[in-house]
C-alpha cells in the first residue's frame, strides 16, 4: 500500500512478473524434462500430425466426395493410382472417409475425456478436501461407477439415450471417471497435509479458497497425466460403440468405417483395405496417446524418470 492508501501498482505489477517468470521456468523444466523422454516426444510428434491432418480434412480434400450420390469409383475397388486406400461398399475413397472419420473419433475422444476429467477431479477434491461422512458418501458412489463394466454401462446409456455424437460423448465420460476420482482423492489427502495448508487455514482462508488455489495447482499434473491416457481409452470406446450400431450413422468416424465394412461384406469379398486401414488408424491413435500420458508419468513422477 501507498502512503495515500492505495494500492501500490508498481509492487503488484513487480509481483506478477515474479509469478510470470516462475511459470516459465517451470514450463522449460518440464519441457527439457519431457524431451528426455523419447517415446514421449515420438508419441507428441505422431498426435500433432494426426490432429493437423484432421483439422486441415477440409482444405486437403474435398467433402462432397463424402455423398454416396455423387461418388465416382467403384464398389470395394482396391488400392490404385486413383484411390489409394481403395473404396468402400458405396465407392467412396477410404483415404478421404479415414482423414474426414479422425475430426469426430478425435472429437469424441477429446471431449468425452475432459468430461471425465472434470467430473473425477471435482469429487476426488471434494473427497479428499471435506472428508467425513461426504466423503464416505462420494467414495461408495465411485466404487459403484468402478465396479459395473464401463462398456456395458455406456453401451446401455447410447441404447437408451439413443443413438448421436452427443449421446458417445456423455456415455463415455459419465462411465470413465472413477478411476480418475480415486487418484485424485489420494493426491488432495497428500496436498491437505502439507504446512502451507495449515498455514492457509490459520489464516482464515475458505474451502474455496483452500481448493482452487492450493489443493487444484498441485494436482493438476496427474490430471494432465491421466487425461492423456484417458484419451486413447475414450477413443477406442468411440470406436466400439459405434462399431455395435451405437453412433451417429450420419457421421463419419472409424468404428463407424468397421461397423459398415463389417456388414457389407468386405471380409468375404477380400476387401482387406477397408478393415485394416481404420482399424490401423485407431492404433496408431491410441499408441500416440499412450506414449505421451506415460512420458508425462515419468516426467511428474521423479521415481520414474530414470526407466
Amino acid at each position: 500500500m501507498s502512503t495515500t492508501g492505495a494500492p501500490d501498482t508498481a509492487g503488484l505489477a513487480s509481483g506478477r512478473a515474479v509469478a510470470w517468470e516462475r511459470r516459465k521456468a517451470a514450463l522449460t523444466r518440464f519441457w527439457r524434462d519431457y524431451r528426455r523422454q523419447r517415446v514421449g516426444v515420438a508419441g507428441l510428434t505422431g498426435m500433432v500430425l494426426i490432429v493437423v491432418l484432421a483439422l486441415a480434412a477440409p482444405l486437403l480434400t474435398d467433402e462432397s466426395g463424402l455423398d454416396v450420390t455423387q461418388v465416382t469409383g467403384e464398389r470395394l475397388e482396391a488400392p490404385s493410382a486413383r484411390f489409394l486406400l481403395g473404396t468402400d461398399e458405396s465407392g467412396r475413397s477410404v483415404l478421404l472417409l479415414i482423414l474426414w472419420g479422425a475430426r469426430i473419433s478425435l472429437l469424441v475422444g477429446v471431449t468425452a475425456t475432459l468430461l471425465a476429467m472434470g467430473i473425477g477431479t471435482l469429487v476426488g477434491i471434494a473427497a479428499g478436501h471435506f472428508g467425513g461422512w461426504f466423503a464416505g458418501l462420494l467414495m461408495r458412489i465411485t466404487d459403484w461407477f468402478i465396479v459395473l463394466p464401463r462398456l456395458v454401462l455406456a453401451i446401455a446409456l447410447a441404447a437408451v439415450l439413443g443413438p448421436s455424437l452427443t449421446t458417445i460423448i456423455v456415455a463415455i465420460g459419465v462411465t470413465s471417471w472413477a478411476g480418475t476420482a480415486r487418484l485424485i482423492r489420494a493426491q488432495t489427502l497428500a496436498v491437505e497435509a502439507r504446512p502451507y495448508l495449515e498455514r492457509a487455514r490459520a489464516l482464515g482462508a475458505g474451502h474455496w479458497h483452500q481448493m482452487t488455489r492450493h489443493v487444484l495447482p498441485n494436482v493438476m499434473p496427474l490430471v494432465l497425466a491421466s487425461t492423456t491416457l484417458e484419451v486413447a481409452s475414450a477413443v477406442l470406446a468411440e470406436a466400439t460403440l459405434a462399431f455395435l450400431g451405437l453412433g451417429d450413422p450420419s457421421r463419419i468416424s472409424w468404428g463407424g468405417m468397421l461397423s459398415r465394412a463389417n456388414s457389407s461384406g468386405a471380409i468375404t469379398y477380400g476387401a482387406w483395405w477397408y478393415l485394416l486401414t481404420p482399424g490401423l488408424a485407431i492404433l496408431v491413435v491410441v499408441l500416440c496417446f499412450t506414449l505421451c500420458g506415460r512420458a508425462l508419468e515419468a516426467v511428474f513422477n521423479p521415481r520414474l524418470r530414470g526407466r
